[in-house]
């Protein structure tokens, strides 16, 4: 390639953009829709391009280097230009509606929105917060797009992004009275960790009762931080200042519960927003 070539190939731009953002060469692949490998290639083409290396590899993640701290920025603006001409001249933003549910929202989801955002500043993102069981009958009416809720039994058309870890968490130096049955705070009917925290415990034989309910995990977080009693939660949906107390009461152990993605966007640009939605919602639920 001459020297007087000034080009760049915006597709190793952008899963530079990808790696950099989400750390890992796996992420960025699963964000693209494609291999690890691809992911690879097109970063080493960009470096040979550049004549500099871009991204430290080290045990734990990749890091990027100075030259890739400062080529960051410009490739972002690069990016950004190209979204913006394709958006002036392909016509109307193009919009997507998602679901996410309350208990799978997360104190980083605007972050996430901000990452898709990032994927695609010419889309118009439509966000929709609500139990799984109400998100997936909209999305069954064709109301949504796409939804991202706590696995359901009775379904097996999604995509599941991660397996969460589960725990009992109280305030801290929360105490149950000796020989009464056990506080419980959760969410309203029909909530799936609800439904299975109470069974779980009717199965080990401890007694309970309800000393709170809730219709959002903001709410029931709040209970859980006043003193109210113990629920049954995600590690990443934990209130500032939570305990787990699982162990200490020899309470029933909670499984992994999936994350799943329900959509029919199958290409184009809000699917592209989408992919980077969903890694960037592995890499949160996972850290």
């Amino acid at each position: 390639m001459k020297m007087t070539d000034r080009s760049l190939d915006l597709d190793t731009v952008q899963a530079f953009v990808r790696i950099a953002e989400l750390g890992s060469f796996t992420r960025a692949a699963e964000a693209s829709q494609t291999t690890q490998s691809a992911v690879s290639l097109k970063l080493k083409r960009l470096e040979e391009r550049l004549g500099c290396r871009l991204v430290e590899r080290t045990p734990r993640r990749v890091e990027l280097s100075a030259r890739g701290v400062t080529f960051l920025e410009h490739a972002r603006k690069l990016l950004e230009v190209q979204d913006s001409a394709f958006a002036e001249f392909t016509g109307a933003r193009q919009r997507i509606t998602i679901g996410i549910s309350d208990h799978v929202a997360g104190p980083e989801l605007p972050a996430l929105i901000a990452r898709m955002n990032a994927q695609d500043p010419q889309l118009l993102i439509e966000i929709r917060i609500g139990s799984s069981g109400e998100l997936l009958q909209s999305f069954d009416r064709r109301e949504l797009d796409s939804a991202i809720v706590r696995f359901h039994d009775d379904r097996r058309d999604g995509e599941v992004l991660v397996e969460e870890k589960m725990g009992w968490f109280a305030a801290p130096g929360w105490q149950n009275i000796a020989g009464e049955p056990l506080p419980i705070a959760t969410m309203t009917e029909p909530c799936g960790v609800r439904i299975m925290s109470l069974q779980l415990l009717d199965k080990a034989g401890i007694a309970w009762r309800e000393s709170f309910v809730g219709g959002g995990v903001t709410a029931v977080s709040a209970a859980v931080i006043a003193g109210l009693g113990v629920s049954a939660m995600a590690r990443r949906m934990l209130p500032f200042g939570a305990v787990e107390v699982g162990q200490r009461l020899r309470l029933p152990a909670l499984p992994r519960l999936p994350i799943v993605l329900h959509s029919r966007v199958k290409d184009g640009r809000a699917r592209e927003a989408l992919d980077a939605l969903s890694a960037a919602f592995r890499s949160a639920a996972r850290d």
